[in-house]
């Protein structure tokens, strides 16, 4: 099975990001617009887990004990050489907090996190292929001003199996970890 964890969005967010991603999108932008049962944050993304992993990661991350985390999302941007279109969210304190415990949990189970920085996003739309990425230069241009997203308290975060599938991937929570216990 293929996992990772991350932090579920609050609903208003989620319709605010609706609303800015059917202004953004035209047909034949050459994007892959993701669908909104997929938002989230990711915290760690653990690839694929053996069954042994799996029933040691549930373990490892139950013992968690961590206060609810704010959140709030900043800009609209593009990793132009991934050709990603996503929404920024603010480093807080307590979210790199719960990010390095995740990691740290996870690494009890045998998997290895990135090297590179936590640069937490959501993933809005993708290029589509290996070519140019003019849709994201196009979308670029369509942002006239930033956003506003309204802020929350993240009560939990979860773990997900991914299923890569030819229309994108779909998501299902394997298990649910509150964020009220200190």
């Amino acid at each position: 099975m293929r996992l990772f964890v991350g932090i579920p969005l609050a609903d208003a967010v989620t319709d605010e990001i609706t609303k800015i991603s059917m202004r953004l999108r035209s047909s034949g932008d050459g994007l892959r617009w993701t669908a909104r049962e997929s938002w989230h944050i990711t915290l760690d993304f653990l690839g694929n887990a053996s069954p042994i992993q799996y029933e040691g990661l549930v373990v490892q991350l139950h013992k968690l004990h961590l206060r609810p985390v704010p959140i709030q999302l900043a800009e609209l941007g593009c990793f132009d050489r991934f050709g990603v279109f996503f929404a920024g969210v603010k480093v807080s304190p307590e979210l790199q907090l719960l990010q390095k415990r995740v990691v740290a949990a996870t690494g009890l189970c045998g998997f290895v996190s990135e090297a590179r920085p936590y640069q937490p996003h959501i993933t809005l739309a993708r290029g589509k292929g290996h070519g140019p990425r003019q849709g994201l230069g196009d979308l670029k241009a369509k942002i006239r001003q930033q956003a506003l997203f309204t802020s929350f308290v993240a009560g939990e975060f979860l773990l997900y199996e991914s299923f890569l599938g030819p229309g994108g991937s779909r998501y299902e929570i394997r298990d649910r970890y509150p964020l009220d216990r200190t």
